[in-house]
C-alpha cells in the first residue's frame, strides 16, 4: 500500500484500486471528516457502481437539450464528458432506448453514442471498468414479457454489448405491468443483465414488483426517480422509506434540478429552451435563499453548489445521483461530489431551507 498526501487530500493505492480520501477539518476542531470513495452495491444485487453516475439523457437529444440541434461539436463534448467521467472514477452510465429521440437536425440515439464511446475506450484500455444501465419504454403497444426481451436485445445491439449491468422499466405501463416484471426476471435468467430495476414507481407498485421478483429469487435492485433538494417527493410519498426497508437503491435523476441548483441561472438569466418554462424568473427568485445557503456551506468545504447538492443526496444513504454531463468540465465537477460528506446538521439545514420552496417537476412528468 502506498500513501500520498497533497493539499489535504490523501491518495491510497491498494490492490490496484485508487481510493481518494478527502480530509475536512471541522470548525474549531482538529478532527477530520474522511470518506473513502468506493463503488456502492445496488440493492440486494451483486452489482457495484460508482457513488455518482452519469445520465446520458442529453446525448443525441434534439427535443429538450442542445438547443434543438445535434452536431459534431455536441458529440465531441459528450465524448469528452464520457472519458473525463471514467478518468475521475465515475464509471456508471445511465441511458434509455428513448433518449436521443427527436425530429430536429442531427438527432441520434443515446444508446448508440454510449456504445460508440465504450468501444473506443475499451480499444485503448481493455481492462477499464464501465457499468451500463438502460431502460425499457413501456409503450402502449408493447405487451407481455417477450416485449421486454425484444426491446432489450435491440438496446444491446445499439450499445454493441452482449449484456448490460442494469435494465430498468422506464415507467409503469398502462397495462401489462406483471408481464413486464416477468420480462425483467427472464432477462436475468438468460444472462442478458446483471441486475434489474424500475423507474418512476410509486410505493405500491414498487412493493408489488419487489414481491413478484422475490418469488423467483431475483432482487429488485433499484428505483430511479426524480429526486433533488427542490423535489423531495420520494421522501414524502413513501418511496424512499420503502426502498430503505426493502433494500432497493434509489437512482436520483435530475439531482441538480436540470441545472437550477448549480447557481448559474438567475432571474435575469434563466435557462433557455423548455427548461425556461419550468425554472422561470419568478421561481429562480424564490430559489435564491436556498442557493445562498448551499454556497455558504460549500465555502466551508471548498465545494461548488453543484457538488454540495449532489453530496446532499449521497448523504441520504442508499441514493446514487446521476447528473447529466454534456461537457468534460461538468464531468470533472461531478467527481468533486464524492470523497467528503456533509454533516447531519448541514443536511437538515438544507432540507429546512428547501422546504420553503414549492417544488417543481422538470420534464418528463411521468405518473407514478
Amino acid at each position: 500500500m502506498a500513501l500520498h498526501i497533497s493539499s489535504g487530500c490523501f491518495t491510497v493505492m491498494c490492490n490496484s484500486r485508487v481510493h481518494r480520501i478527502r480530509a475536512v477539518a471541522s470548525e474549531g476542531s482538529a478532527t477530520l471528516n474522511t470518506v473513502v470513495e468506493e463503488k456502492v452495491k445496488l440493492g440486494g444485487s451483486d452489482l457495484k457502481v460508482s457513488g455518482v453516475g452519469i445520465g446520458a439523457w442529453s446525448w443525441g437529444d434534439t427535443t429538450y437539450w442542445n438547443n434543438f440541434e445535434w452536431n459534431d461539436r455536441n458529440e465531441k463534448a459528450a465524448r469528452a464528458a464520457f472519458n473525463t467521467s471514467i478518468d475521475g472514477g465515475l464509471t456508471f452510465f445511465d441511458t434509455a432506448e428513448v433518449y436521443g429521440s427527436g425530429l430536429a437536425l442531427g438527432a441520434i440515439n443515446s444508446e448508440v453514442l454510449l456504445g460508440r464511446y465504450i468501444k473506443e475506450r475499451k480499444e485503448k484500455d481493455p481492462e477499464v471498468e464501465i457499468e451500463v444501465a438502460t431502460k425499457f419504454a413501456a409503450l402502449p403497444w408493447r405487451f407481455g414479457r417477450q416485449s421486454v426481451l425484444n426491446a432489450l436485445k435491440d438496446s444491446l445491439c445499439r450499445l454493441g454489448l452482449t449484456s448490460v449491468d442494469l435494465y430498468q422499466l422506464h415507467w409503469p405501463g398502462v397495462w401489462g405491468n406483471e408481464g413486464y416484471i416477468d420480462g425483467l426476471g427472464d432477462a436475468v435468467e438468460k444472462g442478458l443483465v446483471k441486475a434489474v430495476g424500475v423507474s418512476n414507481y410509486s410505493e405500491k407498485r414498487l412493493r408489488e414488483a419487489y414481491e413478484k421478483l422475490k418469488k423467483r429469487g431475483i432482487p429488485l435492485a433499484t428505483n430511479q426517480v426524480n429526486y433533488s433538494l427542490i423535489y423531495r417527493a420520494p421522501e414524502e410519498n413513501g418511496v424512499k422509506a420503502a426502498c430503505d426497508e426493502l433494500g432497493i437503491t434509489i437512482i436520483a435523476y435530475s439531482p441538480i434540478a436540470q441545472g437550477a441548483l448549480t447557481g448559474k441561472y438567475t432571474p435575469d438569466k434563466p435557462p433557455s429552451g423548455p427548461r425556461g418554462r419550468i425554472y422561470t424568473p419568478e421561481f429562480l427568485t424564490k430559489l435564491q435563499p436556498l442557493l445562498n445557503k448551499i454556497s455558504e456551506i460549500g465555502e466551508k468545504y471548498d465545494k461548488t453548489p453543484t457538488q454540495v447538492s449532489l453530496n446532499w443526496l449521497v448523504a441520504q444513504g442508499n441514493v446514487v445521483p446521476i447528473p447529466g454531463a454534456k461537457t468534460a468540465e461538468q464531468a470533472e465537477e461531478f467527481r468533486g461530489a464524492l470523497g467528503w460528506r456533509l454533516t447531519d446538521e448541514e443536511v437538515a439545514e438544507l432540507r429546512s431551507v428547501a422546504s420553503e420552496i414549492k417544488p417543481v417537476i422538470g420534464f418528463p412528468v411521468e405518473k407514478l
